[in-house]
């Protein structure tokens, strides 16, 4: 499945600076679907080079942490259990500026 996956508001640097990540995920065996919560889980193996701790806690984003999909606010969506399709676009921008 292709999806484009956008990192900011400082986010970008655990992904190698790259702000804008296009990228092709097989479903696992036997899924029809590709969720939020699988998605995260490819994110974190694949694309985030270093400290996942301020990405992710658990298996959600971490506080602070407002995920788009298609320009809408992924809690309006089911979060986690949020299904994707061919060519969304998710976003991920941090809000916490240290300080």
């Amino acid at each position: 499945m292709q999806l484009t996956l956008e990192f900011g508001g400082g986010l970008e640097l655990l992904c190698d600076s790259k702000k804008i990540h296009d990228v092709n995920i097989e479903l696992q065996n036997g899924e029809d679907k590709l969720t939020m919560k699988d998605l995260l889980s490819w994110v974190r193996t694949n694309l985030i080079k270093e400290r996942p701790e301020m990405f992710m806690k658990g298996d959600t984003v971490r506080p602070g942490v407002l995920v788009l999909v298609n320009d809408c606010d992924w809690e309006l969506s089911g979060q986690l259990d949020t299904s994707l399709e061919e060519k969304d676009v998710v976003v991920f921008i941090s809000t916490l500026h240290g300080g």
